[in-house]
């Protein structure tokens, strides 16, 4: 069967890719179809199966995407002491994600359109995240620099109130990112119990 014209496999499989993400996180995954996705590309909805099995595999692709790369930029390597370990992990993941406003909601909000199979996988590349940062935490504890007392509700309160600053920053706004950036870390130090630095 002859391509679709138009359509050049290192140049559509992006596009759908990136049609997907839009249009999931402006309508939500149960209100896309394929052929709108088709539509946005500029293809015929029968091209996309050159690209994609069906939409659930468009949508675990973007979450796992999403998880992979942001598990590879991620710096869980243990190196230098707990509190400096957690202030580069609050600055990674509120720049991490400041760029990546669509793939952020999906992640969060269309968890549960994913089927059991999916959902297992992706659950799994978020709780090595979220291992990531507990073991920050854990060591800050043991070495006396962090009051916790619970290290996995510590962990999931940082990620949900760090992942927010996405609600609502907008560069140009009143405040920049790296104001962002360090009035988040005065409050996840104090939520954490550490001292404040003078």
């Amino acid at each position: 069967m002859a391509r679709t014209t138009g359509s050049h496999a290192d140049i559509t499989g992006p596009r759908v890719r990136q049609a997907a993400l839009r249009l999931f996180a402006q309508k939500g995954y149960a209100a896309v179809s394929m052929r709108a996705i088709a539509a946005e590309v500029g293809v015929q909805a029968g091209a996309l199966y050159n690209y994609t099995p069906d939409k659930q595999s468009l949508l675990f692709d973007l979450m796992r995407g999403h998880m992979t790369e942001l598990l590879s930029e991620a710096d869980f390597s243990g190196a230098g002491n707990p509190l400096d370990r957690l202030r580069r992990f609050v600055e990674f993941h509120i720049r991490f994600h400041a760029d990546r406003p669509d793939e952020v909601f999906i992640a969060y909000m269309e968890l549960r359109n994913l089927d059991p199979a999916n959902f297992a996988e992706i659950e799994a590349l978020r709780r090595r995240y979220e291992d990531g940062l507990e073991a920050i935490l854990k060591d800050g504890a043991r070495d006396g620099v962090f009051a916790v007392e619970d290290s996995k509700i510590m962990t999931l309160a940082i990620i949900a109130m760090l992942t927010g600053v996405n609600t609502w920053f907008r560069t140009g706004g009143r405040l920049s990112l790296d104001q962002v950036v360090g009035q988040y870390w005065d409050m996840v130090r104090r939520a954490v119990g550490a001292q404040v630095e003078r």
